[in-house]
């Protein structure tokens, strides 16, 4: 009886067997030939090269600049950038004045929105009320 048993028996992956876990080949964490289909960016920063664009980056800190290039991880390299320069009353606050930084490589971690500077203007808050109502 126990011959039979192990004859019909197939190895499961043990010290002596040459299969590796987690599926095919042992690669972990996906990656495999499966992936050939690439998916297309939302961000159509294309359009916004050699324009000016503003950039907001975590933390409130705002720039300025040429958008001269960019990568799928959204890290930006800007020419002629400007910051601008926060109220230091009030850190939520940007004021009209700026510092030059020249040329600079944003990660793109930092951004949180990326803008065209050309065809866009300040707009009241439609949220907030000049009087307040009780």
């Amino acid at each position: 009886k126990r011959d039979t048993m192990s004859s019909t028996t197939t190895s499961t992956g043990g010290r002596g067997s040459k299969q590796r876990g987690r599926g095919q080949g042992g690669r972990g964490r996906g990656g495999g030939a499966g992936d050939a289909t690439k998916k297309e960016s939302i961000l159509e920063l294309a359009k916004l090269m050699d324009h000016t664009a503003r950039v907001k980056c975590l933390g409130g800190r705002e720039l300025r600049g040429t958008l001269r290039g960019y990568d799928e991880l959204v890290n930006l390299v800007l020419d002629d950038c400007e910051e601008f320069i926060r109220d230091p009353d009030d850190l939520n606050n940007i004021t009209d004045k700026t510092r030059k930084l020249g040329l600079v490589v944003i990660r793109g971690t930092q951004v949180s929105l990326v803008s065209p500077e050309d065809g866009t203007e300040e707009i009241a808050n439609p949220f907030m009320s000049n009087d307040a109502e009780e």
